[in-house]
């Protein structure tokens, strides 16, 4: 398989000698293949050898006792909670918002930016090449946040959607945030706009992307919902917020609304194909009908579920249904790792402990979710997700030949059920990202030191107020 490029400029790299995951419709394998990389582009994957005779090779790599498989891509997120690990961790959902959110209101740029480093640092390491923030956080007077994050993201290298949060049902409303941080309908709308029009880019292989996403049903008002609806579609961007949570979500909408989740997010435009929620684990047969009808979208979020009780989301179902479903780190307030490949052991193996037991997920549907499946969450599966000729060079060398893994014979088993694997390449837009373990665009320790510094300043501040 491959695609053309121009031989007079191209820029090649060659991977051979490794096994090599497509995850392409066909699901093809290769247990010793190759991959060239042309400038941006994935050019050839194949079985056996590189081809012979290519022109502008910048470096060939010998893949032996490696694995290749798409970048991980994370559907769901709230970087700044890097700065507020550890806290709340015997909480349910609504009690840990409840204890949390008189910290989080007192965010501001530089923690933003220090919090989405130390976000995207571990996630990149781990083998992230797409990641998205839902960010809906911001207080009066707090700077620029959305700007800081996208930075952050841009420097890190990742490929990058800011989903741009809002909330306007405080305290005084009957919501969870206090008064001082939430917006105003209209002021929210405008700050999404703006962000849409400063920083989202339309092109094939655009690094940076937004999403209009108000925060969830319990922190936000109906308008805000149906106005932001409006305001995505009439500006050609995605839609994201949270679904389905908890049980108290589910009576917290019955009661106010009259009706569950699903019906609520219908009844306010909030479902179809450009739309994507976070958790759904409390979805009744009619909920996951309506969202596969609709082609609504779920970035499933196992460990996050799993540390605030939420419940075990219905994947299978929703698979079997036709639903896109993608992985989720969740805020690491919640998931205190912050990594995604661990998410694909997580998915698999807490929905086996689900009705349909064994047979619930295998290790291949698991790196499916964790790749293709996130690209069609994201609305960017034609660009990345899989390993096929004119694809983006998002690409992932894992190191399957030491004592944690050497002795499993299936490298997508290895991958999967096994401990995370280290990272000998990562490739992002054809640019290396982590080498040998370690992230080439920024310091590590440096990201390390300026996130204790900001979250010791957040609780020095917070402990004031």
């Amino acid at each position: 398989m491959a695609a053309s490029a121009d031989p007079r400029t191209t820029q090649r790299i060659v991977i051979e000698n490794c096994a090599i995951a497509t995850v392409d419709a066909h699901d093809t394998e290769y247990a010793s293949g190759y991959v060239v990389v042309a400038d941006n582009r994935i050019e050839s994957v194949g079985a056996g050898k590189a081809p012979e005779g290519l022109g502008g090779v910048v470096r060939r790599i010998d893949g032996t006792g490696h694995l290749v498989t798409p970048g991980l891509v994370n559907t769901h997120h709230h970087f700044y909670q890097w700065i507020t690990r550890g806290l709340a961790t015997d909480h349910n959902l609504f009690d840990w918002l409840v204890a949390l959110y008189p910290t989080w209101a007192r965010i501001d740029e530089p923690m933003a930016r220090a919090a989405a480093q130390g976000s995207l640092a571990m996630m990149a390491r781990g083998g992230v090449t797409t990641a998205m923030d839902h960010h809906y956080v911001y207080p009066r007077g707090s700077g620029d946040l959305s700007g800081a994050i996208i930075g952050a993201a841009r420097d890190m290298g990742v490929r990058f959607t800011l989903a741009r949060g809002s909330m306007d049902r405080s305290e005084k409303d009957g919501g969870l945030p206090p008064d001082f941080a939430v917006e105003t309908l209209d002021g929210a709308l405008a700050a999404t706009e703006a962000a849409i029009d400063e920083h989202h880019d339309t092109s094939f292989g655009a690094m940076t992307q937004i999403a209009v996403a108000p925060c969830s049903p319990f922190s936000v008002s109906t308008e805000l919902m149906r106005q932001g609806a409006e305001l995505a579609r009439r500006r050609g961007v995605r839609l994201h917020t949270h679904g389905s949570e908890t049980v108290e979500e589910e009576q917290f909408c019955k009661e106010l609304f009259g009706m569950g989740p699903t019906d609520y997010f219908e009844s306010t435009g909030w479902l179809g194909d450009d739309v994507w929620m976070a958790h759904c684990v409390h979805m009744n047969d009619s909920d996951i009908a309506a969202f596969a009808r609709t082609g609504t979208g779920v970035a499933h979020c196992p460990s996050s579920n799993a540390r605030l009780a939420a419940g075990i989301a219905r994947v299978p179902d929703m698979l079997a249904a036709g639903v896109p479903v993608g992985l989720g780190v969740d805020g690491t307030a919640s998931n205190e790792s912050g990594e995604l490949h661990t998410e694909l052991r997580n998915a698999l193996l807490i929905n086996r402990l689900g009705a349909h037991r064994e047979k619930a997920l295998d290790a291949r549907q698991a790196l499916r979710l964790g790749t293709y499946g996130g690209a069609q969450v994201l609305g960017r599966a034609a660009e990345i997700g899989s390993l096929e000729p004119g694809k983006l060079a998002d690409l992932v060398l894992w190191k399957l030949d030491t004592l944690a893994h050497a002795s499993i014979a299936d490298p997508v088993t290895a991958l999967v059920f096994g401990a995370a694997a280290p990272v000998t390449l990562s490739l992002v837009n054809g640019r290396t990202v982590v080498e040998d373990n370690h992230l080439t665009t920024v310091d590590e320790d440096a990201v390390a030191r300026a996130t204790r510094d900001e979250a010791r300043r957040l609780a020095q501040i917070a402990a004031g107020a």
